[in-house]
C-alpha cells in the first residue's frame, strides 16, 4: 500500500474498502509519538482525544478516493502558550482546515489556474473529481502569489480590459520575462506610484506611449528608457502604407485599370475646389463648410500637391483564375475574338475550379491584359518591409518593378532597409540614427517625414532601444496570452481574479 500511495507511509492502514463508485481508506496515527505544538513549537505527547477526518485523494483506478484519518487532540504542555488543544497534521496527508490531500489540492490549483471556472470544473469531472466552479475560483484565489524580486530591466506595456475604453498595464522582468505586478490602469500617476517604492531597475522598456514615458521620468529620472524596436519598426512600416498609398498613381499604372472611375472624378473636382478656396486665402474650417466636407477630409485634399497622389490602387483580391493567368493573356493575344466558354473548357482542363462568372468578371476587370498582377498596398508594403533575401525570385522582380515606378518609391526603399539594419543593437546606431533622419528629409515623403519627428520627441528612448540589448518583447507574448485568459472567462471576472490568473501563469 505504500509503495502505491506513499503519503501513508506514517500512518497505520486499518482497512481498504470499494463500492458506490469509490475507494474508502481508514487509517490511524500511531500513538505514543510526540507532536509539535503550531503555536509556541513545543512537542508534546499528552493525549486529549481522537475523532475521524474524512480527507479526499487523487482517483484510483477511475475510482475517487476518501480516506477516513483518525488523528488525536493533543494538549499543550505549555502553560504560556495561547492553544489549550491542537490536533496533530500527518504530512502528506492532512493540512490545517483542508479536506483534501496535498497532492489533489495541487492538481486542483494547477486546473484552476489554467481554466478557472466552468471549464476547470468539467475538467476535474475527467478526473473523477467533482467541484463546483465558485469552489474552483476560491481555489484559485487562495494559491498564494509567487514573490519576484525587483528587476534590473523593467518591461512596461498595457492591454484592453474592455477594448478602447479601459486598459491595464503589465509589469515583467525584461530579462527573465517573469510577471512582476498588473496596475489596474494605465495612468501615469499609478505606475509612478509603484516605481517609487521599488529602487534597483536600472532601465525601462517601453512602448512610445508619453503616459509612461512620463512616469518613468517622475519617479527614476536617472534611470535610462528603451523604446521597444518592434513598435519602432510598425510605427514605420504605418508610415511606408501611407507613402504607399499616396504614390499609387505611380506604381499603379501598370495594373489592371481601377474600375472607379466616377469615384476617380469626383476626387479630382473636390481637389480643384479645396486648392481653389485655399488660394483665395480661404482657411481650411472655413473651406470645410462651403463645401460641406468634414474638416480632415478638406486636411487630406489640401495636403496633397496634385491630385494624381489621390488614386488609389484597384482592390483586387486573388481568386482562382490567377494561376491561369498566362494562358488566358496568350490565348487572348493569339486569337482576340477567342470565347470566353472556350477559354473556360481550356483552363478547366488545366485544373480550373472557379465558376464561369468569376472568369467573366476577372477579364472584364482587365487583369488578363495587364502588364502585372494587381497588387494591393498592403501587399506592396509587406514587399517593401521583408527581408530582400526571405523574398521569392517572382516578388523580388514584382517589387523591383513597383519600386521603379517613381524616385519616391525607390528611395522609400533604401530608407527601410537601411532602419532594418538600425534595428541590430550596435554601439553607433545613436550616430547612425541621426544620418538616416538627415537623409529622410531630403526627399519628398512628408509621411516618414512625420515618422523622423516622433523619433526626435523621444529620441533618447529611441537611441537607447537601438544601442542596449533589451526590449519589450516578452510584455507583448504575456499580452497575447491574457487574451485567452480573458476569453476564458467571458469577460464576467473582476480585475482581482484577472490579475491572480496572469501572474500565475
Amino acid at each position: 500500500m505504500t509503495a502505491l500511495l506513499p503519503h501513508l507511509a506514517s500512518v497505520l492502514v486499518e482497512g481498504v474498502e470499494t463500492g458506490y463508485g469509490l475507494v474508502r481508506i481508514t487509517v490511524r496515527t500511531a500513538a505514543g509519538v510526540s507532536v509539535v505544538c503550531p503555536g509556541c513549537g513545543q512537542e508534546s505527547m499528552w493525549e486529549h482525544s481522537r475523532y475521524v477526518r474524512h480527507v479526499a485523494d487523487e482517483a484510483i483506478g477511475g475510482r475517487p478516493v476518501v480516506m477516513d484519518v483518525s488523528v488525536r487532540r493533543l494538549y499543550c504542555e505549555n502553560p504560556d502558550c495561547s492553544k489549550t488543544t491542537f490536533v496533530e497534521q500527518v504530512p502528506g496527508l492532512t493540512v490545517r482546515y483542508q479536506r483534501r490531500t496535498p497532492a489533489l489540492q495541487k492538481v486542483i490549483a494547477a486546473v484552476a489556474t489554467a481554466l478557472a471556472g466552468r471549464a476547470g470544473a468539467r475538467l476535474l469531472l475527467h478526473l473523477h473529481q467533482t467541484l463546483s466552479w465558485a469552489s474552483m475560483l476560491t481555489c484559485l484565489l487562495r494559491i498564494p502569489l509567487p514573490a519576484v524580486a525587483v528587476p534590473t530591466a523593467l518591461g512596461v506595456d498595457d492591454f484592453a480590459l474592455r477594448r478602447g475604453h479601459r486598459y491595464a498595464t503589465i509589469l515583467i522582468d525584461a530579462e527573465t520575462r517573469k510577471r512582476v505586478e498588473v496596475l489596474r490602469d494605465r495612468r501615469a500617476e499609478t505606475l509612478t506610484a509603484w516605481l517609487r517604492g521599488r529602487p534597483g531597475i536600472e532601465a525601462v522598456c517601453r512602448d512610445g506611449a508619453a503616459g509612461y514615458a512620463q512616469a518613468v521620468t517622475d519617479a527614476l529620472p536617472e534611470v535610462p528608457q528603451v523604446a521597444d524596436r518592434w513598435h519602432l519598426w510598425h510605427n514605420l512600416g504605418e508610415a511606408v502604407l501611407k507613402e504607399v498609398h499616396a504614390h499609387a498613381g505611380c506604381w499603379a499604372k501598370c495594373g489592371p485599370p481601377s474600375q472607379a472611375r466616377v469615384r476617380e472624378e469626383t476626387t479630382r473636382e473636390r481637389w480643384h475646389q479645396v486648392h481653389t478656396l485655399l488660394d483665395q486665402g480661404v482657411g481650411l474650417l472655413e473651406c470645410a463648410r462651403r463645401l460641406q466636407m468634414a474638416l480632415n477630409t478638406v486636411k487630406r485634399y489640401a495636403r496633397v500637391p496634385e491630385p494624381a497622389q489621390l488614386k488609389k490602387a484597384p482592390q483586387y483580391r486573388p481568386t482562382l483564375v490567377e494561376p491561369y493567368r498566362d494562358h488566358l493573356r496568350r490565348r487572348r493575344e493569339e486569337d482576340p475574338a477567342v470565347s470566353v466558354r472556350q477559354l473556360l473548357k481550356e483552363i478547366k482542363d488545366l485544373g480550373y475550379r472557379g465558376s464561369s462568372n468569376l472568369l467573366h468578371r476577372y477579364i472584364n476587370q482587365g487583369r488578363v491584359e495587364s502588364d502585372r498582377p494587381a497588387v494591393s498596398p498592403r501587399r506592396f508594403k509587406s514587399l517593401l518591409c521583408t527581408a530582400p533575401d526571405q523574398l521569392k525570385d517572382k516578388d523580388r522582380e514584382l517589387l523591383t518593378a513597383l519600386t521603379g515606378s517613381c524616385l519616391e518609391m525607390t528611395a522609400l526603399t533604401g530608407h527601410i532597409r537601411t532602419f532594418a539594419d538600425l534595428l541590430k543593437p550596435a554601439a553607433d546606431n545613436g550616430r547612425r540614427l541621426h544620418e538616416w533622419i538627415s537623409r529622410v528629409r531630403e526627399d519628398d515623403l512628408p509621411h516618414l517625414h512625420a515618422f523622423t519627428r516622433g523619433l526626435e520627441r523621444d529620441h533618447d528612448a529611441v537611441a537607447n532601444g537601438l544601442t542596449l540589448p533589451f526590449h519589450n518583447g516578452g510584455a507583448e507574448g504575456i499580452n497575447t496570452k491574457t487574451k485567452l485568459i480573458k476569453r476564458q472567462m467571458y469577460g464576467r471576472a473582476g480585475f482581482r481574479l484577472l490579475r491572480h490568473r496572469i501572474l500565475l501563469n
